[in-house]
């Protein structure tokens, strides 16, 4: 990647221009993530957030299509060309806000604890920037706005985008996500795999119940539960490649409502993560057949729902180029660090099963303050953050294949 100065005179006019139409828009911009985290919205329920986003795109040079539920598809540049896709998700966590901010959430019990605010925000600024940038005559090719429903369920909004044509004739997609250990300014990026394959594994027990005094004429099913807890994981590390990096780990136990009653009933809840695609590809079966051997001596009856989540985000190489280039560009040299593959899911990984692209990861760390941790009701975000990923995604969109790889 060539460096370059932020704000060089070297730098092409289109960036020039981006940048400077982002910046004319922070005020705005802040304003909307702030109204936005004010008004949280789980997965699939994000009808407020798309109407408030339908409204800040409603002017000349950009196209809306709701989709049937919540989420929207926009679009700006000329008919002809390349199409390059920008994706932001909308949805929040049903954790509460803890924080103090007087843009709080207005939501019992939901939070945007994972930055979509930001994300939703950044690309709602790098879409009106862009269509500046169309209105000018510097646009060459077509960028397709994608505002994403549902990425922290499974299975997530991203498939739904896809079945209803937003990737069609997509050449690349980008996409950038907080990351609250990285200073504001700074974009973490790395070549091949970003993210883990995230499953969700629920197991519903059922069996003979009795009193705590006589375990032997019942099927004590609370043991049964034990077992899968504990031993679960362990059988998993001895059946998969160590190199699959495979964790499954529990959120969930609920079984009995008494001291001395041995329940009929129980249930758990985790999710299997890990780093290997072709090891993600065999886990299912490997899950349910060790479940139905370490609960065969206890004559307990299992109900296994296992959702396949998502694969891991594999960046693609030119696309990953591309995006760090326009990183230095707006960001200047020093702004690009390296990142590692993490454990985390993320459904963007669907988008880049057909299509190169690549995600980084954007930094909401006010330098020398705190970090703050993601799905956490803690988490604060300074919103020169939202400026600087509308910035980035926009010269991303509008140069990618600029430096002489052939987009499609």
């Amino acid at each position: 990647m060539s460096p370059a100065a932020a704000h060089g005179a070297d730098l092409p006019p289109a960036v020039v221009v981006l940048q400077r139409a982002v910046d004319a828009r922070s005020r705005p911009l802040a304003e909307l993530r702030r109204d936005l985290h004010a008004h949280p919205e789980l997965a699939w329920h994000e009808g407020r957030t798309t109407d408030v986003v339908a409204r800040c795109l409603d002017i000349d040079g950009l196209t809306v299509k709701r989709l049937d539920s919540s989420g929207l598809v926009a679009e700006v540049g000329p008919e002809d060309g390349p199409v390059v896709a920008l994706r932001a998700d909308l949805d929040a966590l049903p954790v509460p806000d803890t924080t103090s901010d007087p843009w709080r959430s207005t939501i019992e019990g939901v939070a945007h604890a994972c930055g979509h605010d930001l994300h939703t925000a950044a690309l709602a600024g790098a879409g009106l920037a862009l269509a500046d940038l169309h209105r000018a005559g510097l646009l060459d090719r077509r960028v397709r706005l994608l505002f994403q429903p549902a990425e922290e369920v499974m299975p997530g909004g991203a498939q739904i985008l896809i079945a209803a044509g937003a990737m069609q004739g997509v050449e690349r997609i980008f996409a950038l996500h907080c990351d609250p250990t990285l200073d504001i300014g700074q974009v973490g990026l790395r070549t091949g795999p970003l993210t883990g394959a995230s499953d969700a594994l629920t197991v519903t027990l059922s069996g003979r119940g009795g009193h705590t005094s006589r375990p032997h004429l019942t099927e004590d099913l609370t043991f049964a539960l034990g077992v899968l807890v504990t031993q679960l994981p362990s059988a998993l590390s001895r059946r998969l490649d160590p190199r699959a990096g495979a964790s499954l780990v529990w959120g969930m136990v609920n079984a009995g409502d008494a001291l001395n009653v041995i329940p009929a009933r129980g249930r758990l809840g985790g999710t299997l993560r890990m780093l290997d695609a072709t090891a993600w590809h065999d886990a299912e079966h490997l899950v349910r057949h060790l479940i139905g051997d370490l609960l065969a001596p206890y004559g307990v009856s299992a109900t296994i729902d296992y959702v396949r989540g998502v694969p891991p985000v594999v960046n693609h190489p030119e696309a990953t180029e591309e995006l760090g280039q326009a990183v230095t560009d707006t960001l200047g040299p020093t702004a690009l660090v390296p990142t590692r593959q993490s454990l985390g899911g993320e459904d963007f990984a669907w988008y880049l099963e057909n299509v190169p692209g690549a995600m980084g990861r954007l930094g909401t760390r006010a330098p020398g303050g705190p970090t703050f941790e993601l799905h956490q009701g803690s988490l604060r975000i300074d919103d020169r953050a939202t400026v600087v990923a509308a910035k980035v995604l926009a010269v991303a969109a509008a140069t990618a294949g600029a430096s002489g790889l052939a987009i499609g």
